[in-house]
């Protein structure tokens, strides 16, 4: 029960986490928005650290896991947020549909793990039939719009190889302290980045913008990695990763209702070739779950 609702609050993050993004970067720019979010998180994470009266460990093995976390906390944020200037909040969710593609690509090379079965096979292929219809469409957008889809991309490849890393470790410390840990890695980065980038803090936003920062700072950020670590503790890599076929759909939703984004055919068709991508990939894992315990229970007998 734990895990099935940590699944649907990463879903629920994830699909709102692209807009916020979006307009934090309209307020406070890249390196500005994803700056404030992190220093907020981390205050956030060491504020739950003390009152919870949690200890964060500082052995070689955790330090190896905070490095590998760190790797998602900075290297994919920051190239999520460049790319988020060029495209839609939608856009943003859905190219991240290739994150199981992508982690089971490094898990099958590095963890052994049996991500490629025909079914699981046939499903990304139709995810990515699905995502190539809406980038035919990136340079109707604008003439950037293929900056912003291969900034997503690098994000996808680097969180991928956050998850492998983590798994490899194997260092079984609590979400929290990996969370802690991670963002207290990368924080020196950011600010590093920030000085030598020319980032700037506005003095004059809108509420919107400060909102979104704030969301993305106390909620998205310790919430969301929190549950995306304590789910990486409880199933693989791969299993992981398909919350990113899901919130696509949320996503360009909100994006369409609350932020005016398009919704032309080409996204709602590929959006239904992704959807139908996490069925066929559902019922995969499902069907070789049901044979490995049919298969063990005849065995013991």
């Amino acid at each position: 029960m734990r895990v099935l609702l940590a699944y649907i609050g990463m879903v629920l993050l994830w699909a709102t986490t692209p807009l916020a993004i979006k307009w934090s970067v309209d307020g406070f720019g890249v390196l500005g928005g994803v700056t404030s979010r992190m220093t907020i998180g981390t205050l956030c994470m060491i504020l739950l650290l003390l009152l919870l009266k949690k200890r964060l460990p500082f052995s070689r093995i955790a330090c190896l896991t905070y490095a590998a976390v760190a790797l998602q906390i900075y290297g994919a944020m920051c190239v999520v947020y460049w790319g988020a200037q060029f495209i839609p909040s939608g856009w943003i969710s859905v190219v991240s549909g290739l994150n199981p593609l992508v982690t089971a690509l490094f898990a099958a090379i590095w963890l052994n793990e049996r991500s490629f079965t025909f079914g699981k096979i046939l499903s990304y292929l139709l995810g990515i039939v699905g995502l190539a219809i809406m980038f035919g469409s990136a340079d109707k957008l604008n003439s950037d719009a293929m900056f912003g889809v291969f900034g997503v991309l690098a994000s996808v490849a680097l969180q991928a190889l956050s998850a492998i890393a983590i798994k490899r470790i194997r260092s079984k410390l609590p979400a929290l302290s990996q969370v802690t840990g991670g963002l207290l890695f990368a924080l020196p980065f950011y600010f590093v980045t920030f000085e030598m980038g020319g980032g700037d803090i506005p003095l004059q936003f809108s509420l919107i913008h400060f909102l979104s920062v704030l969301y993305l700072g106390v909620i998205a950020t310790p919430v969301g990695f929190m549950l995306y670590y304590y789910l990486l503790s409880q199933r693989s890599a791969t299993q992981v990763s398909l919350v990113t076929l899901v919130s696509p759909v949320l996503s360009l939703w909100l994006g369409h209702s609350a932020n005016n984004e398009p919704m032309t055919l080409d996204i709602i068709i590929g959006t239904t070739l992704i959807l139908l991508a996490l069925v066929i990939h559902n019922a995969s894992f499902w069907k070789f779950i049901h044979f490995s315990q049919h298969g063990k229970r005849k065995h013991t007998h």
